[in-house]
């Protein structure tokens, strides 16, 4: 079989390696049909994710069939369609008992910290798969992950039906955040500094779309929430600068969801917190969103379709990465077809 190694900054190879033998009784052999490339992984190749160690099998928004399973494993039969998990943790820490393993002390993420699944056959242990329904396309089953990212924002924003968002950045994660948040009936808002991301933000919901560039983001926060600023401000972006704006748009005893990387200082003026009484949370990967967001696909509670913007075969998977770096404007959710 082939499997994508990263096996350093821009260097993306396609080699031959062995499938893989069922040895472990938890344990699945799944065949791929089809990834998604997330941001990370465009920071991998560009050596910009400080989590990632190399040589990595890369990708961890993976779907397939479930080929041949362990004698102990209960949730997964052959000729399952599947999805992969990618959270690795230790289940006995107080993070993971809490039900928050993606905080685990020792969490690590597949096709960061540990191998992924951009090959032809992967084995996963049973509790990084679950079984999705047969009539979801791969292209649709394949934006599952990105859409657990989403859940996990919302939950850690207790976003409800009276909150208006400010989702800042429309790539493929700030979409699926305002979907996660349309989904509860919020009202959202959505900025970029790109027109066409803008364009498809208005057409997956988005009450207001803002070019931050070229218009008063606070100005029109203002007109839109009559003086009294978002509830939510979610960073999809992770840029230091984000942050620091959105202490001063976020209203009084609203929160701020930050899900960047980014080791960059932020000027925080303790004032904005304090006199307003913010709160400020993390957002890492999800903690158990999977059952739930295969059920918002699988009743086609949340658009996947407009997600996907290109499809490659796996061959091609270099010329997947040269689109994402040079056209950004026309490019969202590019995967890749086994």
């Amino acid at each position: 079989m082939k499997a994508a190694i990263l096996l350093k900054p821009h260097d993306l190879q396609l080699v031959d390696m062995a499938i893989p033998k069922l040895t472990d009784e938890n344990s699945v052999l799944i065949k791929v049909k089809a990834m998604g490339i997330c941001g990370s992984d465009v920071h991998a190749y560009h050596g910009k994710l400080a989590t990632v160690s190399y040589p990595r099998v890369i990708g961890h928004e993976v779907v397939g069939e479930a080929i041949e399973v362990g004698v102990r494993v209960t949730n997964i039969k052959p000729g399952d369609h599947v999805v992969m998990d990618p959270v690795v943790s230790c289940g006995e820490c107080p993070s993971c008992k809490a039900g928050r393993r993606n905080v685990c002390k020792q969490v690590k993420c597949m096709g960061v910290a540990v191998e992924g699944g951009c090959a032809e056959y992967i084995i996963l242990s049973q509790q990084n798969v679950l079984p999705i329904p047969k009539d979801i396309p791969w292209e649709d089953a394949v934006v599952i992950e990105p859409y657990t990212v989403g859940a996990q924002v919302v939950a850690r924003g207790e976003v409800t039906k009276e909150d208006v968002v400010l989702v800042m950045g429309a790539g493929p994660i700030g979409l699926v955040i305002l979907q996660a948040a349309k989904r509860l009936g919020a009202k959202v808002i959505v900025s970029d500094l790109l027109e066409g991301r803008l364009k498809l933000a208005r057409e997956m919901g988005a009450d207001v779309a803002v070019n931050s560039a070229k218009q008063d983001i606070t100005a029109i926060i203002n007109d839109f929430t009559h003086g009294y600023g978002v509830n939510v401000a979610v960073d999809a972006v992770g840029v230091p600068a984000l942050f620091e704006q959105a202490l001063e748009l976020t209203a009084p005893g609203g929160r701020i969801v930050i899900i960047g990387f980014n080791p960059t200082a932020a000027q925080v003026p303790e004032l904005f917190i304090t006199r307003k009484e913010l709160d400020i949370r993390g957002s890492r990967m999800h903690a158990n969103k999977f059952p739930e967001v295969i059920q918002w696909v699988a009743n086609k509670e949340v658009l996947t379709k407009p997600l996907v913007s290109h499809e490659f075969s796996f061959a091609k998977i270099a010329e997947a990465f040269k689109l994402l770096d040079e056209s950004p404007e026309t490019t969202c959710k590019v995967i890749i077809k086994f």
